[in-house]
């Protein structure tokens, strides 16, 4: 159960880190009158449009990788390979 706690707390704290740093997040604050506000703030916007190009960046990748892997069959189907059998006096 405490490496699980421990687990769960590195992943939230990654998770903020990210997002602090990709403007997902923003803590702000102020004080007036011997009181201190703090502010936590989520930017949705943001957090679609960063979800949007992990998303498209994936798809980009999965082609990539497709296009590569078809090009070796490709290949094999133009370019077969034989056999060479040494000749009789080298045997």
């Amino acid at each position: 159960m405490r490496r699980f706690s421990i687990g769960l707390v590195v992943v939230v704290a990654c998770i903020a880190g990210v997002g602090l740093y990709r403007g997902w997040f923003q803590v702000t604050s102020d004080s007036a009158n011997d009181q201190r506000n703090v502010t936590f703030s989520a930017d949705q916007n943001k957090i679609k449009e960063d979800e949007n190009k992990v998303v498209q960046e994936v798809k980009s990748l999965k082609n990539r990788v497709k296009e590569k892997s078809a090009t070796p069959a490709e290949k094999s189907k133009d370019q077969t390979v034989q056999a060479v059998k040494p000749p009789k006096d080298q045997e």
